[in-house]
């Protein structure tokens, strides 16, 4: 167990900080989203900057503030884990809303999905999915067309993409699953391999200090010898038989 708890702070720690990159370069991309697909709004010949462009600064670093700083202060918990799931998918909304609700920024949501199982724990990928639940709810009922492009979009459109979300959603829990399953193998193998070096090495000290004994033994008996044979006149000598 806390082989396994050391592997996951690590995945977790490591995670982090990919998110917090991830989460800027996403904000930049969102500013220049903005500025390509709608950098101006005219009323008649006047012009202004249009207002994706402070959304897309002010928005965005407002999202990824949060998850930014506890992945410095605090990697690898679970609360810094959470808040980068709700920033990224936060992130997504802010993109699907800056394209004007197209298709093909939609496919953002299951991208950070994917990106999200990173840290094999299934609880981040709950987390987000509620966030674009609840996000797709609200705006497909008061702003339908900062989220799908159109003024109308009904119930259906909705519970399709949020449908979509949990069939991805199933795929990515049995993946977690599955890698933590592994994890807890590799960690009950090196835990084995742990205690039968320890066993090896006990073993070792054990005869180390048994032909210590012996050798100070045998230094005794050799001084005795030494002694005796030094303080007496009888000659000693060897015979081979």
């Amino acid at each position: 167990e806390k082989l396994l708890s050391g592997h996951q702070q690590q995945v977790f720690r490591e995670t982090d900080r990919l998110f917090a990159w991830l989460l800027v370069a996403q904000w930049v991309f969102g500013f220049m989203l903005a500025v390509w697909v709608s950098p101006l709004s005219w009323a008649g010949l006047s012009q202004t900057v249009h207002p994706h462009i402070g959304i897309s600064i002010l928005l965005g670093g407002a999202i990824i503030s949060v998850p930014m700083l506890l992945a410095s202060v605090a990697p690898g918990t679970l609360l810094t884990r959470n808040c980068i799931a709700i920033g990224q998918m936060l992130m997504s909304a802010l993109l699907v809303h800056l394209s004007g609700g197209r298709i093909e920024t939609h496919f953002h949501v299951f991208g950070s999905l994917a990106l999200l199982s990173f840290y094999r724990d299934w609880r981040v990928l709950l987390v987000a999915s509620l966030v674009t639940a609840i996000d797709h709810t609200l705006r497909g009922l008061y702003w339908p067309q900062s989220v799908y492009g159109v003024m109308d979009a009904g119930w259906l459109r909705t519970l399709e993409h949020v449908g979509w979300v949990i069939f991805e959603d199933v795929f990515l829990i049995l993946n977690c699953v599955r890698s933590q399953r592994e994890m807890w193998e590799i960690a009950s193998r090196q835990a084995q391999l742990i205690t039968v070096h320890a066993e090896i090495e006990r073993q070792v000290d054990s005869r180390t200090a048994e032909l210590a004994e012996k050798s100070s033994s045998l230094a005794k008996s050799e001084e005795r010898l030494r002694l005796m044979i030094e303080g007496t006149d009888v000659i000693v000598w060897e015979y081979d038989s």
